[in-house]
């Protein structure tokens, strides 16, 4: 049914083809993907929680890991899909907090530090305290601007690596490792040095720049290499993951090394080309008469 008194539109804004808008308060469905999967992580962390509870430690971990792999992908989803705003990036930051903060500390609390009581809750509570202030330095230093050889790495260990690379003793548990729940002295030292790791100036490496892209002849590779792992850490999770965990725990020096390495040589070519520009071309006689034609 026509309108009795249609809008006003002049004849040029009848001749264009009229564009697909939205109306005041409708948001594109797109942008409601990447907050999905947040939410979905958050899920999973929560239910590490209550598995933790009711001692269902491989369902606790399972989760933690799934949470990560969410965390993994939804900033790239919301790259992808050109759906990136502020409220994501608030809602990706508390739900991280709950994933890979709360989550493992109450995992292990209730594993292995119960028997504690007081002392084995302070420690864990030191951890989480640590996960939010990893987070909150991480959400303020995103404005900050920084050569872009310094995007491949991370100020201190990331709270999702710091999450995983924490429940070492629950995999070498898993594996049958003898004697692991009697060291709890050491299981609370090992909570202190990683949230330690996590607040701490130590570079990590981050693999942001692996990924962005692949060369056609390596895509097949990838997806095998993919799949592979994936097949790998479904049928032997606790070997995967603590493999992985000590990998981890040994190229942390060795990121701190070639951190180092680059940043000498940064400061060197730029030491040397501020040098160039102040001497320039005709402040440097080389020939001994151009020396002495340079003296008053």
């Amino acid at each position: 049914m026509s309108h009795v008194f249609p809008p006003f539109e002049p004849e040029e804004a009848q001749k264009r083809p009229r564009r697909l808008t939205l109306r005041r308060g409708q948001v594109p469905v797109r942008v409601l993907v990447p907050n999905m999967f947040t939410l979905l992580g958050l899920c999973a962390g929560l239910t590490a929680i209550r598995m933790a509870i009711e001692h269902r430690w491989d369902v606790a971990l399972a989760a933690i890991i799934f949470a990560a792999f969410i965390d993994g992908i939804d900033g790239r989803v919301a790259r992808l899909l050109k759906a990136t705003s502020e409220f994501g990036a608030q809602l990706d930051s508390l739900a991280d907090f709950i994933n890979f903060g709360v989550a493992p500390a109450v995992v292990v609390f209730a594993w292995a530090l119960g028997g504690q009581k007081s002392l084995g809750w302070i420690v864990v509570l030191v951890f989480a305290i640590c996960a939010a202030l990893r987070l909150a330095r991480f959400n303020v230093s995103l404005g900050d601007d920084q050569p872009d050889w310094k995007s491949n790495y991370f100020v201190g260990v990331p709270a999702p690596a710091g999450a995983i690379i924490l429940m070492l003793p629950l995999y070498l548990d898993g594996l049958g490792v003898p004697g692991v729940m009697a060291v709890t002295p050491l299981i609370l030292a090992y909570t202190l040095g990683i949230a330690f790791l996590m607040v701490s100036r130590i570079p990590t490496y981050s693999g942001k720049m692996i990924g962005n892209r692949v060369d056609r002849e390596y895509v097949a590779p990838v997806f095998v290499l993919a799949a592979l792992f994936v097949a790998v850490l479904v049928t032997y999770p606790f070997t995967t993951l603590t493999v992985g965990t000590l990998l981890y725990l040994v190229f942390i020096p060795v990121s701190f090394w070639t951190y180092k390495k680059r940043e000498q040589a940064v400061k060197a070519h730029a030491t040397a080309q501020n040098g160039a520009v102040e001497r320039g071309p005709s402040e440097t006689p080389d020939k001994p008469e151009e020396r002495d034609q340079a003296r008053p």
